[in-house]
């Protein structure tokens, strides 16, 4: 959105490499160069004050445990620098893991392996089972993923799950293209509260 008086941007910067400056992941040269246009351009000054808003309200709602989400790694990063306490489970396919989260803890993260080269798009699918009741199952659909490391990397919202009494979260992962769905592995998180 441009403000009244302010000039539309003529060389408009891709949100992508906004999201990338703000993430720390440019190349120094493309830094620089992004920096000086940003000190030149109130236009995109704009947008990434915008970026900056919106990754505000990320972190504090990640920070208040509201939301359940997937991240990439740098994100789980930024966590941990920004002082976050975190408990840290990882399991691969056909795994198990007995897991909690204490009350002084801000988050878990899932680090949930598999076999992901050549893969162009990952779903999530998880189900809640308590007291041996299934809920509904619940997709995430086309979550980020880092195929080098082969894991996603899931954080369940902290304050619903500090509320929650013992249960099993059975999730799979799915490879999603032309052909349909192939399955990438199944994994069990056996929570058991504080």
């Amino acid at each position: 959105m441009t403000q009244a008086g302010e000039t539309r941007c003529a060389a408009l910067v891709e949100f992508e490499k906004l999201l990338a400056w703000w993430l720390g992941e440019l190349p120094n040269a493309a830094e620089a160069s992004l920096e000086e246009h940003l000190f030149a351009c109130a236009h995109c000054t704009r947008r990434m004050e915008g970026l900056a808003a919106l990754a505000e309200g990320v972190r504090a709602a990640v920070r208040g445990g509201r939301v359940s989400l997937v991240v990439s790694a740098p994100f789980v990063e930024a966590m941990k620098r920004s002082g976050m306490r975190l408990r840290e489970y990882r399991v691969g396919p056909g795994g198990s893991v007995n897991c909690t989260i204490r009350a002084d803890e801000d988050a878990v993260i899932s680090h949930i392996g598999g076999s992901l080269g050549g893969v162009t798009r990952v779903d999530v699918v998880q189900r809640v089972s308590v007291g041996g009741v299934d809920e509904p199952e619940l997709r995430l659909e086309d979550v980020p993923f880092d195929p080098a490391s082969g894991e996603v990397l899931f954080i369940p919202g902290a304050a619903a799950l500090k509320a929650m009494p013992a249960h099993t979260m059975r999730m799979r992962l799915v490879a999603v293209g032309e052909l349909g769905d192939a399955p990438l592995g199944e994994y069990t998180f056996v929570h058991t509260p504080q």
